[in-house]
């Protein structure tokens, strides 16, 4: 999260793109996109936030509590909407991390990353389930078959395969956070 500056800077170009595509997204016609698609973009910027290099901005005391008031009411209402969809436990994790990353961050000293911040456990568990996302992700994007002609062209909210794509990349950028934590 607060490692060198450029790899810094290229998860938060990534993850704020992500967010962006999934904005993109909530403008869908298929209802469940859109649901998905603004919890995927709540986690995208905020992820895209807690990745700012510390060397260019120091977050003011007051950020890690905000955060985990965030994302655990994200991760109650993702808790809520597995009743609908299993698919919503995925958001559950990832909610869960950021607020098991924010509490780590506020526990270090000045609330910034030194090194040993949060449970290695905890830590383990959360790599263990993200890089497992990662590489199932990646192989869903393998086309398995080419689309029937004549088909019409889909709006940009409503394609699959990026919408896949940008689940791989904050799956990608969790990693590399918890890998920083």
């Amino acid at each position: 999260m607060h490692g060198p500056a450029s790899p810094g800077w290229l998860l938060v170009a990534l993850c704020a793109a992500t967010g962006t595509y999934c904005l993109l997204r909530m403008r869908s016609s298929v209802e469940e996109q859109r649901r998905a698609a603004g919890g995927e973009a709540l986690m995208g910027f905020g992820m895209a936030a807690m990745a700012v290099p510390a060397t260019v901005f120091t977050p003011p005391v007051w950020t890690w509590p905000l955060y985990v008031t965030v994302f655990g009411a994200a991760a109650l209402h993702a808790l809520w909407s597995t009743r609908g969809s299993m698919h919503h436990l995925h958001h559950l994790v990832g909610a869960t991390a950021m607020v098991y990353m924010a509490v780590a961050m506020a526990a270090s000293p000045g609330g910034h990353h030194h090194g040993g911040a949060g449970v290695p456990a905890v830590t383990g568990l959360l790599l263990l389930y993200f890089t497992g996302y990662v590489l199932l992700s990646g192989a869903r994007l393998v086309p398995v078959a080419v689309a029937a002609a004549g088909t019409g062209t889909a709006r940009w909210g409503d394609r699959p395969e990026l919408a896949r794509a940008c689940r791989l990349s904050m799956g990608i950028g969790m990693v590399a956070m918890l890998l920083a934590l």
